[in-house]
């Protein structure tokens, strides 16, 4: 029964691994995931199967690979733009839509018969489509329905989804194939989508403060979340921590099947067990993560778990006992759950909702990054000396990745409050501008006695990082030479629509804070005077009309050549 988001911030906190399941429409919703999520995998399973049985062309059944990542390079932050200024339910529902429609279709086609390598390719990377388009806003469903302390036990619980529909999906698509066709697996999986679809549609979502402003661009959106991202140490410090331990973790999954078949000699189901041992270890970390919360901050616990996968590579690397190394590969998964579990709910609480799906999809793109570059480089050093020494090396990059702590320490929002400490003040205007107009210069005129200028230019200098991840594109601090009093503080954005948004979003507690404490440095009776600058162009000069013949003015111009 579907359940509203404030219903579910109510909620009781508790330490419990499995509190957040007490949530109704949280419940409901993790079930509906986990059965799209086996349907997932059981398409992955019957499209490699059928393409093999298409055609023998190796390079086309590794298309299919590219033709499923694809999609997230490509839409990621287009995606998590569109997630920040729509309706984030109605996009769920189209992107849920989409996925299911495209299975069935696929579907359809492979059982009349009518499937090709080629048309399989194209339905595959439309799939992938949809799927780049719905995990920025699918990721920031959890927060909206959990309290944020119990925040880190519910994205544990999405991980626990995830890696259990790994383990029983390929078998049970294996099992649909071997009786009756891929086909069959494609039909379950678009009709897997129905419980989503249906649960989304359910969502009594309490209404969102979003931007009246229609006029607001995708493209202008991104470049506000990289800007966002660039001036956020928080979130600068996630990414960088982020595609450092993806780019050597990927060494495990580009090479454990070269490791099983060429190093250890074993067939493709021992390579299975390995798998559902690192699915068993991402349930084990689940369970023990609200514990591991109390005793070990977010950077430890990263720092613990990276060092624990770098000892499951080099097992992988070394070892020959098979006990040995399913136990190694249980720590090697519930590490790769440690980890991503802290990025992800740090990615998700250091910033305000308004640019949360955009931060998200930028963590998403520098994840796949990593693993897609650490998959070349590996896979390289592999093919130039051996999967033994490019195990052990990717194993040695994870140890030094550890020492980031001390440069890039990670920092946990989850009692961080982004609501707005006031709304800002309306400016005082002769005439509305046209919103797509600007540049605008923005300008707070504060008097401030020469010895204390140099503590106010410190909290101008804090404050321009917040303006900056506000959208500005220019900010300073001026003396004035004919007055040492007066300071002028300005910061640059592109549009007067930019501008209207930020005065929709309201003055951060931060932001608060900091111009609390320069209005301490000003003096005077009057308060700081603040003004809005809009730019000015000429407009262009109308053509020079052409001169008929006996005009005036040509008259005059030849008689003037006459008399020379």
């Amino acid at each position: 029964m579907p359940a509203s988001a404030p219903t579910a911030s109510a909620a009781p906190v508790s330490s419990s691994p499995f509190s957040p399941l007490r949530i109704p429409f949280f419940r409901m919703l993790w079930i509906a995931s986990f059965v799209s999520n086996i349907g997932t995998w059981m398409q992955n399973v019957g499209a490699v199967g059928l393409m093999t049985e298409l055609t023998p062309s190796p390079i086309l059944v590794s298309l299919l690979q590219t033709a499923s990542a694809l999609p997230v390079f490509l839409l990621s932050l287009p995606a998590g733009a569109l997630a920040d200024l729509v309706d984030r339910r109605r996009m769920l529902l189209l992107t849920q839509t989409w996925m299911a429609a495209t299975a069935l279709v696929l579907a359809t086609v492979t059982l009349l018969g009518f499937t090709t390598p080629w048309l399989l390719l194209l339905l595959t990377f439309m799939l992938g489509l949809g799927g780049a388009l719905n995990n920025p806003v699918w990721q920031t469903v959890t927060p909206e329905l959990v309290p944020r302390p119990e925040l880190p036990q519910a994205i544990a619980l999405n991980s626990v989804s995830f890696n259990l529909a790994r383990a029983f999906g390929p078998a049970l698509g294996g099992l649909v194939i071997g009786y009756f066709s891929a086909g069959a697996a494609f039909l379950l999986n678009g009709i897997s989508f129905v419980a989503t679809m249906y649960m989304v549609w359910s969502w009594k979502r309490e209404p969102q403060a979003t931007s009246p402003l229609a006029t607001e661009r995708v493209v202008a959106a991104i470049r506000g979340g990289i800007r966002y991202a660039r001036f956020a140490p928080p979130v600068q410090n996630i990414l960088m921590r982020g595609v450092c331990f993806t780019f050597g973790a990927s060494a495990l999954f580009a090479l454990m099947p070269a490791v099983v078949v060429r190093r250890l000699h074993e067939p493709t189901s021992f390579y299975s067990m390995l798998l559902s041992c690192m699915g068993l270890g991402a349930v084990l970390g689940a369970v023990i993560l609200p514990r591991l919360n109390k005793y070990l901050s977010i950077n430890w616990r990263v720092t613990a778990a990276t060092v624990a996968f770098a000892a499951g590579l080099t097992g992988l690397a070394f070892a020959d006992n098979h006990w040995l190394l399913y136990g190694l590969l249980t720590l090697v998964g519930l590490a790769w759950m440690l980890v991503l579990n802290s990025f992800s709910v740090g990615v998700q609480t250091v910033v305000p909702r308004w640019v949360q799906a955009r931060t998200i999809s930028l963590y998403l793109l520098t994840i796949q990054g990593g693993m897609a570059l650490g998959s070349i480089v590996w896979g390289a050093v592999a093919e130039r000396l051996d999967t033994t020494w490019a195990l052990a090396a990717a194993a040695i990059w994870l140890m030094l990745s550890t020492l980031l702590v001390f440069r890039f320490a990670l920092r946990s929002g989850e009692a961080l409050d982004f609501t707005p400490a006031r709304p800002r003040l309306e400016p005082v205007l002769a005439q509305e501008p046209v919103p797509t107009e600007g540049p605008v210069i923005i300008t707070t005129t504060y008097h401030v006695l020469p010895e204390h200028r140099q503590a106010f230019v410190f909290i101008m200098d804090q404050l321009a990082d917040i303006r900056r991840r506000e959208g500005a594109i220019r900010v300073g601090t001026y003396a004035d030479l004919a007055d040492p009093t007066r300071l002028v503080e300005y910061f640059m954005v592109e549009t007067w629509e930019e501008h209207e948004q930020q005065h929709e979003r309201g003055v951060s507690r931060e932001e608060a804070e900091l111009k609390l404490r320069a209005r301490q440095f000003h003096v005077g009776p009057e308060p700081p005077v603040i003004a809005h600058l809009l730019a000015q162009h000429a407009l262009p000069l109308p053509p020079e009309q052409p001169m008929v013949p006996g005009s005036t003015r040509l008259v005059a111009s030849t008689a003037g050549e006459a008399t020379s």
